[in-house]
């Protein structure tokens, strides 16, 4: 099988990458990204890499080109930083990716496979999970959600135009890994807060949205889902997270809190929002109305379809990225990474 990974060089496309070489059936992995990675070594080695800008319009006749005679394509693009030049972002994240579907399209691929993310949901409830038809709606106050569902929904266009071309869209929780630590830290906290200050963090005092629940998994297991479609040709939406979901209790064991001050969003919501307008760190008060909205999702289809089973449980995978946020190597795009909280 060749199979092509775009955004090969972030936190889930070098955890694909991975998975990929470990499978006998891969013959050829191809990576795509706009610069590449920016160190040599696993898991980017024995990889055809080629760079490119797919919000470039004169980028498609050569993305077409690495497409084609392509067993499946898994589309990871999405760019979160920097997060106040939202003209970029939609370059990069509406245009580009429609841009990617359509070349898949018109390069035969047989099986197109796209990073979609609970985000995608419109508002949901938190005590009982919903399956993939919940609306994908988003959260107009995120950009973020507003953004994932758009781009779902180009997808629908593309896909009932192209009926040959089978096509999967995950939709994960959370994703963490220990080697994206420093990057995850660059994406939300910016370069104002000392790594060493989060990381291996511990607290007897917990302050947690009142309310609050939310889904989370691995890299690593995320990885395990895309492979896992791709192997069993398993089209149509699926959900992804591991157990349990996070709360205040949850948090508060994976933190070992003694006490939890369980507090109104909106409070978390103007502090995010003061800090974000004085440029003090990188996190629009948006991206807190998406967590506040979006439901907790039942992953039992991708279950059924596959047999996925996330081998990290929420707890872990939170604990993972705290503890490394301070790492010094990370990703292989640390050369590339936004770190100004003015971004």
């Amino acid at each position: 099988m060749r199979i092509v990974v775009l955004g090969a060089t972030g936190n889930v496309g070098t955890a694909l990458l991975e998975r990929l070489h470990r499978a006998p059936e891969v013959t050829r992995v191809v990576g795509v990204s706009r610069r590449g990675p920016d160190r040599a070594g696993a898991p980017y080695d024995d990889v055809e890499w080629h760079l490119l800008d797919i919000a470039d319009p004169a980028s498609t006749p050569r993305l077409e080109a690495i497409l084609r005679g392509a067993d499946a394509v898994v589309d990871l693009v999405w760019v979160i930083r920097p997060n106040r030049d939202r003209a970029l972002l939609r370059a990069v994240n509406v245009v580009g990716n429609e841009r990617v579907f359509r070349a898949a399209a018109t390069a035969r691929v047989p099986h197109l496979v796209y990073a979609s993310s609970v985000g995608a949901y419109g508002p949901g409830p938190k005590h009982v999970a919903v399956d993939e038809s919940h609306p994908t709606t988003g959260v107009p106050t995120s950009h973020y959600a507003a953004q994932k569902a758009e781009v779902e929904t180009i997808l629908d266009r593309v896909q009932a135009e192209n009926p040959r071309m089978l096509v999967t869209r995950l939709r994960p929780g959370l994703i963490f890994q220990a080697a994206a630590g420093p990057e995850i830290k660059d994406y939300f906290l910016g370069d104002l807060v000392p790594g060493r200050l989060v990381a291996r963090l511990r607290t007897p005092l917990l302050p947690f949205p009142a309310g609050l629940r939310f889904q989370a998994l691995t890299a690593q297991d995320v990885a395990e889902a895309y492979w896992q479609v791709i192997a069993h040709r398993a089209g149509g939406p699926f959900n992804v997270a591991a157990d349990p979901v996070l709360d205040a209790h949850t948090m508060g064991t994976a933190l070992e809190a003694k006490r939890i001050l369980e507090l109104p969003m909106g409070l978390f919501r103007t502090l995010a929002s003061l800090t974000y307008r004085a440029r003090l760190q990188p996190t629009d008060p948006g991206w807190l109305d998406m967590a506040a909205a979006v439901p907790v999702m039942d992953t039992s289809a991708l279950r059924r379809a596959t047999g996925w089973r996330p081998t990290t449980d929420a707890r872990e995978a939170v604990r993972l990225v705290l503890d490394h946020l301070d790492g010094r190597e990370g990703l292989g795009n640390a050369a590339h990474r936004s770190h100004s909280p003015v971004e």
